[in-house]
């Protein structure tokens, strides 16, 4: 740092850059706050920089750029920014930065750019960056901000590049949309954004890239998309859009990036335009899609048939007006038996077939993992064993190796090919492709979850998580059970839900996996006798004593889930014996203090922070209570269970929102 401290004495210095230059290896002094009045322009990126940023920097009143992007400087943004007037560009992307992003950025009044992606940075957008109406660009995406869009940021007439992306951000999208007139690009994706698609959208002629992947989106895709006619790059998907995809897209000649997989649209795939190149990956996990034979999607009934069959059956009911009551009751039944025919081949057709998913030799998968090599394991059941394994072309997975040895393994590894290649849901652990040897050698190849299960988050030493995440956790979870016994023609029960069978992937959205032991319930069954064997601790009182398996099983199982998770105690701990047990204690403890059950990792906070995150660890637990009653009847149903885990998160963002306004005491 000798080399700064000499810059000092150069009163006339207006330009410091040592970008990707070891002559910084260290922290960054207080004392760059000594350097001359007159320098404009600060630039480090790239320098190994650790520590916080100091605060001295503010006195360099004169300063047009910062750039310290791509160091590891960990810290607070500090206040003193807000006095640098003349500033136009602030890069801290890539650190370790923490805390809010301080209000005193609003100052600025000639920023243009504004770089704070990849951080740590928590909380929620400041409404006044909407008053920096020479803002250009706008990246905070890759941090843990929360609650919504302010209104105010529409305010940013000139905005040209917008990402939100990787936040916690909830809420509808701005109703104002279309004020961004001039912007290119807008990166929404992996956030908890909810509600239709505003159709100011159409507004954005200029738009170029477009993501709103991986949110809560509902409605229909606007008819206004056509007229977005500079749009190269559209990502809908994972989101929960319904209706048909707009004929109006093939307007778009320069759309080479179109995905709107993993939703629930319906309706034939537009021809024309560029949809003859994309893929079937563009559409895949939407059940009533239909469209040409190399989507792999079942093709489409024609409207001129179907028009017929109208007429004909008009015709005969008009010239027939005198029939008979009987002949009239035995064509109704005929009719319906037809539907309900029709109505099987249809859901036959929408099964993903086995041929489309990527093929993987088994030399493959053995050179991948190393010959199944134990420094490879990521984990054991009890019908297989679990791999990380890693392709030739860098494509990274997990393989279950089932080991046939074993009773039942044949069949899991049927059961489980059954269920996966049936279902399509953002919380449903992907299946990338089967391997089979004749009776030697089965495999499953899965998505990799780089975040490991929710057992490891619980119980392993170094990892903690907060109550949002917990809370998001659950809702996942209980989205995907509500797709497993409402959202397909044959409701799926998963029979042995656990922590260890929550899998969570690099954005910590849990997907749930194992399906080895699931069942099918067929012919409009509500349960089912069997005598697999789920989990001890987790089955619910019917399953474990008379074998019956039904939806509402899953339900009391995911109560117990629930339990787990607030307090971090296992059914099976050995604090629960004789008649005292998970569910016992939570319900003998709810109405005391509840730093009695709760995790001691969530009540780490103080004051009215602490008193919000435990309204809403009781919230939860009453929850995890009303779906583990002893009756299976008097159990929620997950339609009900995503509901009131939404209200609770709800409540929890507004009451942290209101605290943090307020000061933590």
């Amino acid at each position: 740092m000798s080399f700064l401290s000499s810059l000092t004495k150069c009163r006339g210095l207006k330009s410091l850059l040592f970008d990707k230059n070891p002559l910084i290896d260290g922290k960054l002094p207080g004392l760059v706050g000594n350097l001359s009045d007159s320098l404009v322009e600060f630039s480090a990126h790239g320098c190994n920089i650790n520590g916080s940023i100091p605060s001295e920097i503010g006195n360099l009143s004169h300063l047009i750029n910062i750039e310290l992007s791509n160091n590891k400087l960990t810290g607070s943004i500090p206040t003193t920014f807000g006095g640098l007037k003349e500033l136009q560009s602030v890069s801290l992307t890539e650190n370790k930065l923490e805390g809010s992003i301080p209000s005193e950025l609003c100052h600025l009044n000639n920023l243009a750019f504004l770089y704070l992606a990849s951080n740590k940075l928590s909380g929620s957008i400041p409404a006044c960056l909407g008053n920096l109406i020479s803002l250009r660009n706008l990246l905070l995406g890759s941090n843990m901000l929360s609650s919504s869009i302010p209104s105010t940021l529409t305010q940013l007439k000139d905005l040209l590049v917008l990402d939100l992306s990787s936040n916690s951000l909830s809420g509808p999208l701005p109703i104002d949309i279309g004020k961004w007139k001039v912007v290119t690009t807008m990166d929404l994706s992996s956030n908890q954004f909810s509600n239709d698609i505003p159709t100011g959208i159409a507004e954005l002629k200029d738009l170029t890239y477009f993501s709103l992947s991986n949110n809560k989106i509902t409605g229909f895709i606007p008819e206004s998309f056509g007229e977005l006619l500079s749009l190269e790059y559209l990502d809908l998907s994972r989101n929960n859009l319904s209706g048909e995809i707009p004929k109006s897209l093939v307007k778009l000649l320069y759309l080479s990036y179109f995905n709107v997989s993993f939703n629930r649209l319906q309706g034939e795939i537009p021809n024309g335009g560029l949809f003859g190149n994309y893929s079937m990956e563009s559409f895949q996990g939407n059940e009533a899609l239909c469209g040409a034979p190399q989507l792999h999607l079942p093709s489409c009934k024609s409207k001129t048939h179907e028009n017929s069959k109208t007429r004909t059956r008009l015709i005969i009911y008009i010239a027939m007006p005198i029939a008979s009551t009987l002949l009239v009751v035995a064509l109704f039944f005929i009719i319906l038996r037809n539907k309900k025919r029709k109505n099987k081949l249809s859901t036959q057709e929408d099964v993903l077939p086995l041929g489309s998913w990527r093929r993987i030799s088994y030399h493959e998968l053995h050179q991948a993992t190393e010959g199944f090599s134990e420094s490879k394991l990521l984990g054991n059941g009890s019908y297989g064993s679990v791999y990380q394994g890693t392709l030739s072309d860098g494509m990274t997975f997990a393989v279950k190796v089932f080991k046939l040895e074993l009773e039942g393994a044949l069949k899991s590894f049927d059961v489980e090919c059954e269920v996966l290649r049936n279902t399509r849901h953002r919380n449903l652990v992907k299946i990338v492709s089967s391997c089979s040897n004749d009776l030697d050698f089965k495999a499953l190849v899965l998505e990799f979850m780089p975040n490991g299960s929710l057992d490891k988050w619980l119980y392993s030493n170094g990892h903690s998580f907060d109550i949002l995440q917990r809370m998001n956790i659950m809702i996942d979870v209980a989205s995907a059970l509500e797709y497993l016994h409402h959202g397909n023609a044959t409701p799926i029960v998963h029979c042995d839900l656990k922590p260890s069978n929550v899998l969570l992937d690099e954005d910590m959205v849990a997907h749930l996996s194992d399906f080895g032991i699931a069942k099918l319930l067929c012919d409009d069954d509500s349960m089912i006798q069997t005598m697999t064997m789920a989990t001890v601790g987790y089955m619910a009182p019917e399953y474990g004593t008379e074998g019956i398996v039904s939806t509402k099983g899953d339900v009391y199982s995911f109560g117990i889930l629930v339990m787990e998770t607030i307090t971090r105690k296992r059914p099976t701990d050995e604090m629960f014996a004789g008649e005292r047990s998970l569910k016992s204690w939570v319900k003998e403890s709810i109405s005391s203090p509840l730093c009695q059950v709760v995790d001691t990792d969530l009540l780490s906070t103080i004051g009215r922070e602490r008193s919000a995150i435990n309204n809403c660890a009781l919230s939860m637990l009453q929850v995890g209570l009303e779906c583990s009653t002893e009756l299976p009847d008097e159990r929620l149903d997950t339609k009900e269970i995503v509901t009131k885990f939404k209200k609770i998160k709800s409540k929890l963002l507004k009451d942290t929102e209101r605290v943090r306004q307020r000061g933590h005491f």
